[in-house]
């Protein structure tokens, strides 16, 4: 197991040393010795497929592979063994995908890089082989100790990456691959801010290092300052304007801008080179599907698959798009796909959403469930979420802001913002077409920034002598609440049009309205509530593009929705009337009331456009984009009946939110 760099549990170590040693049978005794939780962990299972590949038992090998792939298909190397083996068995072609698969899971991976240099053929794939020989001469100018930390990062062991990382580059403070490493630590910890100021001195240091910007690019793009990075790739892009990677890029810039028009064009000019690169099929497929152009997105999510079916984002965008219904050759296909032993990471999540969206649209919702739970359990061992965090960080809330801290009157005043908060899929996409029809609301997006504001002060109560956040609230004064309040306001004019008043529709702010309350006090803020059993439920049926952690877990998210509730019963008990709660339920069955009730408090005149906000034109940016162009409907309120038989766990965590609304009186006892 000479390529193996991983650390072993405590009860494998003494295996892996067998193994190191050469000593195969005495491994596979010691294996066949532990207890079941070890013997089919990730590395129990690797260490397996290691030893019967080296004892030539290959059927075996190759079927303890595939089971490890299958419960671990984010894992490289075994990707990188799965390819050792079809090596072995002179199976080359499958051996290179199984090689690239592995690099693309773990880049730290030099062996699967070697392996398929050596077995690619030059003439037929000259591009292919002088992209791997510029990998290789990447890895070999690491220093060892980031190649070893660029190795942990993939293999999910965040802490030690970083530990090791910043000890190197303590000493060598400027190496570029160092900060770029250490960059991508901090955004896997969603340390936003952290990642742009490691990225920004890089760039600094060597402006002409092309990866460290692509990287800070990519980076000013997640903190939504989308004007420096499409500045910033425009600027790349007209040192070499025919390549193809920085075209897309500031596509994809542009198209954050709203800029679909520029957006589109760069994407077709990349595809008249490369006709069948799915990656920029699915790209120009989300630009037409957020313009509301939903036909011409699905030619693009299809020739995307047409092109490269194990590319399974193409998959799930077509069932992301919530109206379309797949062909029974197309549900054939994706059934065989599943089967596919070089799918891998997270197409094989993709494929498992997709496959669940079909089947319930055939109204075989076993099945649906099936393949949900399947795409949720493999999404889940890709996190580290802990329920109990979130419920200290609500008990920390409830503790910290009490009726006496929001006595002052600081802040920034301006009016301007109208929070949308709750759960996603609780309503809220609905809210914000509904308001954004009014001639002075604008809709804009999920934005970060009261959660970016939120991070900051939490990282100010990490220093010495300091109190933690929220408990620090208390220690600001009315000038620092003001400057608080003014940077939120300065840094989402970006996505405002010319409207007194816009949409901050970030769900999780309902984490943090006490710090909304003392920063923006004239700040409106509206709870988008839905039944917890179809909120739950729809939260957990779909693939969220980035964050709701919690939501792949039946129970993790029950606990979430009783944490949401209970924390904004204390807002409403702390700041009375501060928060308006509009039930989704309420909504689908008295519109205009709920219209009404809405725009009087934003302190707005009525507007009818709001009651057809189906036919307000504008760009929406989530998963229920094509679901708000249409009238408000009410066939999904209880959808989640038809998957109760397998939905247990939901409802014995929800307790008494399941029975106060599904069990009926005489149920009660």
């Amino acid at each position: 197991m000479t390529e193996t760099q991983t650390t072993a549990p405590e009860g494998l170590g003494a295996i892996q040393t067998l193994i190191q040693e050469g000593n195969i049978p005495a491994a596979l005794s010691a294996l066949d010795d532990l207890d079941e939780r070890d013997r089919e962990s990730q590395m129990g299972l690797y260490m397996r497929g290691v030893c019967l590949r080296h004892s030539r038992q290959l059927d075996d090998a190759e079927r303890v592979l595939l089971k490890l792939i299958d419960c671990f298909p984010s894992y490289g190397r075994a990707f990188q063994e799965l390819g050792h083996l079809y090596r072995d068995t002179l199976r080359n072609p499958e051996a290179v995908s199984a090689y690239a698969t592995a690099c693309h899971m773990n880049p730290a991976l030099k062996v699967s890089w070697l392996g398929q240099f050596k077995l690619l053929n030059r003439t037929r794939s000259p591009e292919r082989v002088a992209q791997i020989e510029e990998r290789l001469a990447w890895i070999r100018g690491l220093a060892p100790p980031l190649l070893a930390s660029l190795d942990m990062l993939h293999e999910g062991k965040l802490l030690k990456a970083e530990r090791l990382c910043r000890s190197y580059l303590q000493k060598n403070p400027r190496d570029i691959e160092g900060m770029r490493i250490l960059a991508e630590i901090a955004l896997r910890h969603g340390v936003l801010e952290d990642a742009e100021f490691l990225l920004e001195s890089a760039v600094a240091f060597a402006p002409d290092h092309q990866k460290a910007r692509i990287d800070y690019i990519q980076t000013l793009g997640k903190r939504q300052r989308y004007q420096r990075a499409a500045a910033e790739a425009r600027d790349l892009l007209a040192g070499d304007p025919d390549s193809p990677m920085l075209q897309s890029l500031y596509a994809i810039q542009s198209m954050q801008l709203g800029d679909y028009e520029t957006a589109l064009s760069l994407f077709d000019k990349i595809l008249e080179r490369l006709p069948k690169d799915p990656v920029t099929h699915i790209s120009k497929g989300h630009a037409l599907k957020t313009g509301g152009k939903a036909d011409a997105a699905i030619v693009s999510y299809r020739a995307a698959i047409a092109a490269q079916p194990l590319h399974c984002e193409a998959w799930y965008s077509l069932a992301n798009l919530k109206t379309y219904r797949f062909e029974a050759s197309e549900l054939n296909t994706m059934q065989k796909l599943e089967q596919h032993p070089q799918l891998a990471g997270q197409d094989r999540v993709y494929l498992q959403f997709a496959l669940g969206k079909a089947f319930e649209d055939e109204e075989q919702f076993a099945l649906s469930f099936q393949h949900y739970k399947k795409g949720n359990d493999l999404k889940k061992a890709q996190l580290q979420y802990r329920a109990e965090g979130t419920s200290g960080e609500c008990d920390a809330q409830i503790a910290a802001c009490t009726t006496d801290l929001f006595q002052q009157t600081a802040g920034c005043p301006d009016p301007d913002p109208i929070f949308i908060v709750g759960l996603p899929r609780a309503g809220s996409t609905l809210l914000e077409q509904i308001l954004s029809s009014h001639s002075m609301i604008d809709g804009t997006l999920e934005l970060p920034n009261v959660l970016s504001i939120s991070g900051k002060l939490r990282r100010m109560g990490q220093r010495q002598n300091a109190r933690p956040y929220p408990y620090n609230l208390a220690d600001l004064n009315p000038e620092q609440l003001r400057e608080l309040g003014e940077e939120y306001i300065r840094d989402t004019r970006i996505h405002r049009q010319d409207a007194p008043f816009f949409i901050d529709k970030m769900p999780n702010n309902f984490r943090h309205i006490g710090l909304i309350r003392l920063m923006l006090p004239n700040a409106k803020i509206i709870d988008a509530r839905r039944d917890a059993m179809a909120c739950c439920f729809s939260g957990f049926k779909q693939l969220f593009a980035e964050g709701q952690m919690f939501s792949y877990d039946l129970e993790d998210v029950a606990l979430y929705y009783r944490d949401y509730v209970r924390l904004m019963a204390h807002w409403d008990a702390v700041l009375p009337d501060y928060v308006l709660r509009v039930e989704h339920e309420n909504v689908v069955a008295d519109l205009e009331t709920e219209v009404r009730r809405m725009l009087e408090f934003c302190g707005v005149p009525f507007e009818g456009s709001c009651l057809e906000f189906h036919k307000t034109e504008r760009n929406v940016r989530t998963p229920s984009s094509e679901q708000v162009r249409q009238p408000v409907y009410a066939t999904a309120l209880e959808q989640w009946k038809h998957y109760e038989p397998w939905l247990g766990p939901l409802k014995t965590t929800l307790g008494d939110l399941y029975s106060r609304h599904h069990v009926q009186p005489d149920q009660q006892g």
